[in-house]
Formats: C-alpha cells, sequence, structure tokens
C-alpha cells in the first residue's frame, strides 16, 4: 500500500471536514487547496448570475490560482480529491490543482459533498487536466460518519 495524500477545496468548511475524517481514518496526509483570493458569501451565490462562482464555472476554461502550489504530490501514489459539487461538477479550482502538478501514473480517488445533485460529468471533465492520471469517481459523502468514512476507506 502506497503513500496518500487526501487533497481538498472547502468553500464553507463542510468538505473540510469530511476530509479531516477521511484522512485521519486513512492514516493520510491532508492538503487544502486554498484560492489565491478566498471566495466570499456573495461569492458563491449560485443564484446571482454575476457571482464569482457563476462566472467561473460558466466559462469551462476559467483556472481560478491558487495560493500554494507545494503539495509535493510526486511522494504520493494515490491522491484522495475531495470538493464540493457545483454544477453537478468539481469546482474549475480543482482543473487548476491538476493542472498544477504531473499526476501520471498516479490514481487519484474522487470525494464530493453537495447539497443535491450527484457527481455529474465530474470524471469526464476533470480528466483532461491529469493526464496520465486514473481518475476514479468516489462517493458523495455529505452527512458522513466516521464510521461510514471507515467503511467506505476498507473499498479502496
Amino acid at each position: 500500500m502506497g503513500k496518500k495524500l487526501v487533497a481538498y477545496f472547502s468553500a464553507g468548511g463542510t468538505t473540510k471536514k469530511v476530509a479531516e475524517m477521511i484522512a485521519e481514518s486513512a492514516k493520510a496526509d491532508l492538503y487544502e487547496i486554498t484560492p489565491k483570493t478566498p471566495y466570499t458569501k456573495e461569492d458563491l451565490n449560485w443564484m446571482d448570475k454575476k457571482s464569482r462562482s457563476s462566472i467561473e464555472m460558466k466559462d469551462k476554461k476559467s483556472r481560478p490560482e491558487i495560493a500554494d502550489t507545494d503539495a509535493k504530490i510526486s511522494i504520493y501514489d494515490e491522491i484522495v480529491l475531495g470538493f464540493p459539487i457545483w454544477w453537478y461538477v468539481a469546482p474549475t479550482i480543482i482543473n487548476t490543482f491538476l493542472e498544477s502538478y504531473d499526476f501520471s501514473g498516479k490514481r487519484i480517488l474522487l470525494f464530493a459533498t453537495s447539497g443535491g445533485s450527484g457527481f455529474g460529468n465530474t470524471v469526464r471533465e476533470l480528466q483532461p487536466s491529469a493526464p496520465g492520471a486514473v481518475i476514479t469517481e468516489g462517493k458523495l459523502l455529505n452527512r458522513a460518519s466516521r464510521q461510514e468514512i471507515s467503511e467506505w476507506i476498507k473499498t479502496w
């Protein structure tokens, strides 16, 4: 079994809590994908077509800057990558993260939190950002307990 990293982006804290439980249960390192410009509550208002998140998600080429690009991806064999679902896919900051490193030969297992939608086209939309990696749809972990996360980890 190789070295694992749980990398995550969390806009409101929900995904962060889940990522911390996964890292603890899997005995994995933890890395937060932090936007260079933090998202405000107004930025995340999906009902406002002019909000930052709405504009980013409408433009598939949008790549929000990340604050830190020193995740040391090369030392990990497997990356468990988490994020909230926005507009049925991963936020475009996840593409920024994937395009910032070489994931060739690595397995990327996804997990997400969502207010109601599933993974949608997430794997298909992320794959071009990580050529040479195997991206696998994992699980929606909205209100997962430590027990549920422990059980899920056993299936990897």
